[in-house]
């Protein structure tokens, strides 16, 4: 079975940084569009970033310039360096990855990891 599992997330200052990985492990042949998403309390999971096979990334307006998504392809694994946090950051941040299980799979479906809690005080 796929798994992602997140880790890195923490109490941390405003103006602090924050490093979140998340690897994916189990029956993988690849993996194309991975993500991260966040929830905060009384809120809608929204979409922080995404992030090619190839390296090409996407991020949200609100995270723009702070954020930045990476990829090691070879370990499965996505990682989201978080710089100057903000305490409207906080929420549940939870990874995403589109997985292909085998070489003769016909077609691939979105995975998510059980989130990691990142809280900014002021």
């Amino acid at each position: 079975q796929v798994q992602l599992v997140e880790s890195g997330g923490d109490l941390v200052q405003a103006g602090g940084s924050l490093r979140l990985s998340c690897a994916a492990s189990g029956s993988i042949f690849s993996i194309n569009v991975m993500g991260w998403y966040r929830q905060a309390p009384g809120k809608q999971r929204e979409l922080v970033a995404t992030i090619t096979t190839d390296g090409s990334t996407n991020y949200a307006d609100s995270v723009k310039g702070r954020f930045t998504i990476s990829r090691d392809n070879a370990k499965n694994t996505e990682y989201l360096q978080m710089n100057s946090l903000k305490p409207e950051d906080t929420a549940v941040y939870y990874c995403n990855a589109n997985i292909r299980s085998g070489r003769w799979s016909i077609s691939s479906r979105d995975y998510w990891g059980q989130g990691t809690q990142v809280t900014v005080s002021s």
